[in-house]
């Protein structure tokens, strides 16, 4: 009776080991699945830091890159502005030269045509101070005070100009006296006669006054 309790009471611890072990094997499997896991989660965790940092390196890198490139371009375009100023100044110098150059010619030749044709002039109004008062309505003086009339308006559109002379004071830049007056009643350095018309172009003398000056 007693062997038996025994033999049932040692059964039953061997079963109640039996299944501590089981219970013990899986356990540790469980565990063993658990530490992989965390393991795995942080080599995962490790990985993606290490992506993320070589993400914001190579964000960097390239930022780097933009700005250089950036840079490089706008010191070209910078260089190739100041070359467009600098040309377009030597241009518009270049062009003021020659449209002063053409204007100083133009005014060169003019004032040789001028000058010839002055000769003319004074002949016409010689002639004309020849005339007679009753000879005013001939056709002929009227043909001679005509063209007269041409030549007149033709130096005023060339902005030629006579200097005044008679009863102004004498002035070397644009008289050229010629002869003394001790007679007249005028101031001294006065001019009493204007013998020969002086003419200016554009404001520079063409041809001084031929003058009579009281001295």
């Amino acid at each position: 009776m007693i062997d038996e309790e025994l033999k049932k009471s040692s059964e039953e611890q061997g079963t109640e080991e039996t299944n501590a072990g089981k219970t013990a094997e899986q356990e540790a499997p469980a565990a063993d699945a658990v530490k992989d896991t965390e393991t795995t989660e942080s080599d995962a965790k490790d990985a993606g830091e290490a992506e993320n940092a070589e993400q914001s390196a190579s964000a960097e890198a390239s930022d780097a890159d933009t700005e250089k490139l950036k840079k490089k371009y706008e010191d070209a375009l910078a260089e190739q502005k100041d070359k467009y100023i600098r040309l377009y100044a030597e241009f518009d110098n270049y062009r003021k030269r020659t449209e002063k150059e053409k204007s100083q010619n133009f005014d060169f030749g003019a004032r040789e045509v001028i000058e010839k044709l002055l000769p003319v002039v004074d002949n016409f109004e010689r002639a004309l101070g020849t005339v007679d008062p009753e000879d005013e309505g001939d056709a002929f003086t009227k043909g001679v005070r005509g063209i007269y009339k041409q030549l007149e308006k033709m130096l005023e559109d060339l902005d030629v100009k006579v200097i005044p002379a008679e009863g102004e004071k004498f002035d070397p830049n644009l008289h050229n006296a010629v002869m003394t007056d001790t007679e007249s009643d005028a101031e001294e350095d006065t001019i009493t006669q204007d013998l020969m018309k002086g003419y200016t172009y554009k404001g520079q003398v063409v041809r001084h006054s031929m003058v009579k000056v009281k001295k």
